[in-house]
């Protein structure tokens, strides 16, 4: 993970429907897919992750499952991300320890993605960038600056996330972020393609 790759896409209750916008992630060459289904029977997270397995094989999209490891297995998926409450990543490659599957952190502030390093994973989310209402225990937001400041003092990949929109991401680019994650932008519209497609050519424009 350590190119850069632009949008690190979370699919969580999108409108368009999970399958029309993982397709739309693979068809638009998006890198990183995670899945992240809140509030529903573990039977029917591990059906919904089988069938975005199904959609990413053989593609250029990684196919990373959020939190739940144990679903993450079970549907042969790239990768896990871990949040600060969650497993270390330690344990988490001790109990997944297939060659090739990614490890991914959730950070909060410099202090966690400093420590982060101890745990060696593949990359980090370091967040919230900006208020957001998609996840209710995010913590205060970092502003773009500070997210800017963490992702050039941690030598980890990182993704920039929380609150990020077409509007915004200039100014997080601008501040020393170089991969970004959105959940709204994209799973709030009724074509997902579209969304991805603005998004990336903003992150192309401020990137290269």
């Amino acid at each position: 993970m350590n190119e850069l790759f632009g949008l690190y896409l979370i699919l969580t209750d999108p409108v368009a429907g999970y399958k029309k916008a993982a397709e739309a992630a693979v068809n638009e060459g998006i890198r990183y897919l995670q899945l992240r289904i809140k509030n529903a029977e573990q039977n029917q997270i591990l059906e919904m992750a089988k069938t975005i397995r199904k959609i990413t094989a053989g593609s250029d999209t990684l196919f990373i499952m959020n939190d739940d490891l144990s679903i993450a297995i079970d549907a042969d998926a790239d990768g896990v991300h871990l949040g600060q409450t969650d497993q270390s990543v330690s344990e988490a490659r001790q109990n997944w320890n297939t060659p090739g599957k990614l490890f991914g952190l959730s950070t909060h502030s410099m202090e966690q993605a400093l420590q982060a390093q101890d745990e060696k994973p593949d990359y980090i989310g370091i967040g919230p960038v900006y208020a957001t209402q998609t996840k209710t225990d995010a913590g205060p937001a970092l502003g773009p600056e500070e997210t800017g400041r963490i992702a050039k003092a941690v030598p980890i990949p990182s993704v920039a996330i929380g609150g990020i929109t077409a509007e915004r991401l200039p100014e997080l680019i601008r501040a020393g972020a170089q991969n970004y994650c959105v959940i709204s932008a994209v799973n709030q519209s009724s074509d997902p393609a579209a969304a991805i497609r603005l998004l990336q050519d903003i992150w192309k424009t401020y990137t290269f």
